[in-house]
């Protein structure tokens, strides 16, 4: 027989209490087991009963309640990265909540946008959370450090290029996937070199660095860079290929490999030669570049591993006393292929 609305309403909610009651063992026993606590030795067939109660009655552990009883909360504001999201970030950002999760913490993605760095920091600090991971440029100052830190965060974690005083930070140094794009084509010979500038809003915090990397490797080398900024469309991609021969480039760095196969579709229905008259190179080393032909030339982005950084959060959130350190997020090598 279906419940009416009335008798779901008129249920009571299960507490800790019934859990004990259903398992037979203590409250107290109850919430070491549905709290992981660590310092508290539990067999586990007890646990296992405990576990098999709370889902019987459905019962599920008042947060509130439990920040509490421990003086803080164990949520970790995510604040979404103000940029395109590509498979090496997704699958980066997959690997950290999954991590965080299995230390029992409760991973909140906040929307910022619109706020800038300190406003942004007052808006997480309102939700008390014990870890802020703040990824891509937020704009995070010091002060919003402090703001968030004050409100009872332990660990302040910011991914970007820059460093940011009183926070723990990974810095991604994208000068130097540029640098490696431009050194692998100076090795082939290769030095009239064109670099292209995404169009896309975001982009700018990945492209223009690569860039300023790409000129500094050409400069050593003594070989000429010329930036192009393209859309990612057909059209503009079909454009530059028409005119490709007049810009007398014999190399093309991509900024990544989603724009390496768009330019090199268009080169080739150009009837430019890849490698003989272009040689191409990309970045990310996505398995899409593999499946092109000829096969793309790419930078591999060795990332920092999510659960690598679930563990510094849970480690300073342990030892808020830690002192902040700047890490390096990754490191990038050039890996030839057919299109170089």
């Amino acid at each position: 027989m279906s419940q009416t609305p009335k008798q779901t309403a008129d249920r009571s909610v299960p507490t800790s209490a019934d859990v004990a009651r259903l398992a037979g063992v203590s409250r107290a026993t109850v919430s070491y087991v549905l709290n992981n606590t660590a310092s508290v030795r539990i067999s586990e067939p007890t646990r296992r009963r405990v576990r098999e109660a709370a889902e019987e009655l459905g019962y599920v552990p008042h947060a509130a309640a439990r920040s509490l009883r421990a003086g803080h909360t164990r949520m970790v504001v995510l604040p979404p990265a103000t940029l395109p999201a590509g498979p090496l970030y997704g699958r980066f950002l997959a690997e950290l909540q999954a991590a965080l999760r299995r230390l029992d913490y409760t991973v909140v993605q906040y929307g910022s946008l619109g706020l800038d760095g300190d406003e942004a920091a007052r808006a997480w600090a309102e939700l008390r959370p014990v870890a802020v991971v703040a990824l891509g440029e937020v704009g995070l100052t010091p002060h919003g450090v402090d703001v968030l830190k004050r409100s009872g965060a332990r660990a302040v974690v910011t991914l970007g290029s820059r460093r940011v005083t009183g926070a723990h930070c990974f810095v991604m140094d994208q000068r130097e996937v540029g640098a490696r794009a431009v050194a692998h084509l100076v090795e082939r010979g290769r030095r009239a070199i064109g670099v292209v500038m995404p169009q896309e809003t975001g982009l700018e915090r990945f492209s223009e660095p690569r860039i300023e990397g790409a000129r500094r490797a050409a400069a050593a080398a003594g070989a000429r860079i010329e930036a192009l900024p393209l859309p990612y469309e057909e059209e503009p991609a079909a454009a530059l290929a028409a005119r490709w021969r007049r810009l007398g480039l014999d190399a093309v760095f991509t900024y990544n490999d989603d724009y390496a196969v768009l330019l090199m579709r268009a080169l080739q229905d150009e009837g430019i030669a890849i490698p003989a008259e272009t040689a191409v190179i990309g970045a990310d080393d996505l398995l899409l570049g593999r499946l092109q032909r000829p096969r793309l030339s790419t930078v591999h982005i060795d990332l920092v591993t999510g659960r690598r950084l679930a563990e510094l959060v849970d480690r300073v959130v342990r030892d808020p006393a830690d002192e902040p350190v700047v890490h390096d997020l990754m490191g990038a090598r050039a890996i030839g292929r057919d299109s170089t």
